[in-house]
């Protein structure tokens, strides 16, 4: 008898001190529900970066499921994105070739590539932005291969889903 007592009284403890602020889920203002995501602006020399980073946005917003993606008309706010910086650097490096002077040539085959987008998110019609302009970062490793563009593409394309997954994130999450 005393241990269903204690059960009960453990019970009903954790029933009132489970509503002390803690929540389950995303913490966005309740009012939005709905996101767009505006053409992002490419502020480097890489080509073919606009279309990929806003897809990948577009998908991890979809992924993440928290607001709803609409048009830009529809929407309760709008994410603005720039990408400021794209850096690539050697990780290792493949076995010395012979030039025909007879030098040892060191080629690199394993590369990182680091995008850094800066974005803030609007509410249509406020000029104070919802959230202020914050950088996130994204990296990826990858391997040049016999083809190189193919490869420094997918390590591209990597580095911009783990940047968008950081904007989703700090935006459903974090502000």
């Amino acid at each position: 008898m005393k241990r269903y007592i204690g059960l009960a009284v453990i019970g009903l403890a954790v029933l009132f001190c489970g509503g002390c602020g803690y929540r389950i889920g995303n913490i966005i203002h309740p009012q939005i529900k709905s996101v767009a995501v505006a053409p992002v602006q490419n502020e480097t020399l890489e080509l073919n970066l606009t279309a990929q980073v806003r897809n990948l946005l577009c998908e991890r917003f979809m992924t993440d499921g928290s607001l709803k993606l609409v048009d830009e008309k529809e929407a309760d706010c709008i994410v603005y994105a720039r990408i400021v910086d794209a850096k690539y650097s050697e990780v290792s490096w493949a076995e010395s070739t012979r030039a025909e002077d007879g030098e040892d040539i060191l080629l690199p085959n394993e590369w990182t590539v680091t995008l850094t987008i800066e974005y803030t998110v609007i509410i249509p019609g406020r000029v104070k932005p919802l959230v202020s302009a914050r950088k996130v970062t994204g990296s990826a490793n990858f391997q040049t291969g016999p083809d190189q563009l193919t490869g420094r593409m997918n390590g591209v394309r990597q580095a911009a889903y783990a940047a968008a997954k950081q904007v989703v994130a700090s935006f459903t999450e974090g502000w």
